[in-house]
């Protein structure tokens, strides 16, 4: 059995935590959802819910990793009183990991490819029509995605492989620092550009009579589910750097970090996307067709479009990168840590792995189009997708917070004592009763409301 490593700094620990919390979701979806919702008015709810939703889950789940020194395949196990089932939950966050990364790792491979047609030029000249027929291509053709879902991988891995100081700190937080940069150059950029001030106006000014156009009921939950979402809890993803970081620091201070700088980069997309939108007279599209489509759209036609598409899609590969190095450390850490393998052999195990695994998602645009899950042009991502985002991250998060405040889990006490271990923000002890009775109710509610959205909306 290998000895455990440790974060070698404690910006590391944020870089890397926010880095996984930093997805391609939160980039291209926050920005959509609150222009949507009523610009700055959604924001608030949204980081009301973040504070009370997601910060506390997050300290449970570092909490869970720092005191049993263990990836999620373990750290029930080791925490959780004798004859009792936690460690259940535990097999189910793996689970969660290895299905994210069925189709995360295609989504990082169009990252890739777009830097790549971009710096070609494979976008000049064309109109957006052209470029979301240079998008379909991509689809269509099974060969290409799966060599840059291949790369992906193999880049991934390669990081992983060197270890976790040399490895995934140093080229996670210099990727992430490099990511910052490039999000404020682009954004200064959309800034500057003519007419950007009616983009900050949808973007930033808060429109109370839109929250009543969607209904409050209905922008809540959006704000609820975002703020769940965005942090990819439930799934152990983030317990493993609990595993890995010292008793210096309170966990509660390290959540809050990570969640302001996950909400920063979020909001720092609209401050790219919304003004360059309105600056040329593009309605901003939901989902991959804003990213993919109207975006090298708008980059055709600014000056020096070549350079600032390249910059943008260098960004999304790094958002990309950050979330599947972070979940593919979890899933080499699960083999140390059930099998007692070397670094280099889990690597290798699940670097094979994972690359068969993704295969569907990849063949499911293409070879495999023709079956449709959920009806309609439904495809074997959106299938996997609901399994992680609609049943394992919210069933997940409910089992790290029972068995927090349970005195049949790990319980109150133990977890008090190891989130407030440490010098920062201590945990507030008035919360226990709203953690044990309140707090379940609402993951409960996102649960149903998935399944309700899903089918019956």
């Amino acid at each position: 059995m290998e000895k455990r490593e440790h974060f070698s700094s404690r910006l590391g620990f944020i870089l890397i935590s926010a880095g996984c919390a930093i997805g391609l979701g939160n980039v291209w979806r926050f920005p959509y959802i609150v222009g949507q919702y009523g610009g700055a008015a959604f924001v608030l709810i949204y980081i009301l819910f973040l504070v009370i939703l997601g910060m506390p889950i997050m300290a449970m789940e570092f909490a869970v990793g720092r005191a049993s020194q263990k990836s999620a395949a373990r750290s029930f196990h080791v925490l959780e009183p004798k004859g009792t089932k936690w460690h259940i939950a535990g097999w189910s966050a793996m689970a969660g990991n290895y299905i994210l990364m069925m189709f995360y790792t295609t989504v990082g491979g169009w990252m890739l490819a777009y830097i790549y047609k971009t710096i070609t030029g494979e976008f000049e000249g064309l109109d957006a029509e052209g470029v979301g027929n240079v998008f379909n291509s991509m689809l269509g053709n099974a060969g290409e995605m799966m060599t840059w879902m291949l790369i992906i991988v193999i880049i991934g891995f390669a990081v992983c492989a060197i270890g976790l100081q040399k490895g995934v700190e140093k080229i996670t937080k210099a990727m992430m620092l490099a990511l910052l940069g490039i999000m404020i150059v682009l954004c200064i950029n959309s800034i500057l550009l003519d007419n950007s001030s009616e983009g900050l106006k949808f973007y930033l000014v808060p429109d109370f009579g839109k929250m009543l156009d969607y209904g409050i009921w209905n922008v809540v939950y959006a704000a609820m589910s975002q703020a769940f979402f965005t942090l990819s809890l439930g799934i152990g993803a983030m317990a493993i750097f609990g595993s890995y970081i010292s008793r210096d620091r309170s966990l509660m201070g390290e959540s809050i970090n990570i969640c302001i700088l996950d909400t920063c980069v979020a909001f720092m997309a609209g401050l790219i996307i919304f003004p360059a939108c309105f600056s040329f007279g593009v309605n901003p599209g939901e989902g991959p067709g804003l990213v993919f489509v109207t975006l090298p759209n708008i980059f055709n036609q600014m000056a020096g479009g070549k350079i600032w598409g390249t910059l943008f899609f260098v960004f999304m590969t790094f958002a990309a990168l950050s979330t599947i190095i972070a979940v593919f450390e979890n899933t080499v850490s699960f083999m140390i840590d059930l099998k007692g393998w070397s670094r280099k052999k889990s690597v290798i195990f699940n670097g094979i792995l994972i690359a068969v695994l993704s295969i569907p998602c990849v063949l499911g645009f293409n070879v495999w189009s023709g079956f449709a899950p959920f009806g309609g042009t439904s495809t074997i991502q959106d299938l996997e997708d609901f399994i992680v985002s609609s049943n394992l991250l919210p069933l997940g998060s409910l089992a790290y917070l029972l068995f927090c405040v349970s005195k049949h889990g790990w319980g109150w006490e133990n977890f008090i004592k190891e989130v407030d271990a440490g010098k920062g923000i201590k945990f507030p002890k008035w919360a226990k009763g709203y953690l044990k009775y309140v707090l379940p109710i609402i993951v409960i509610i996102i649960f149903v409301m998935g399944y309700y959205s899903k089918f019956f909306a």
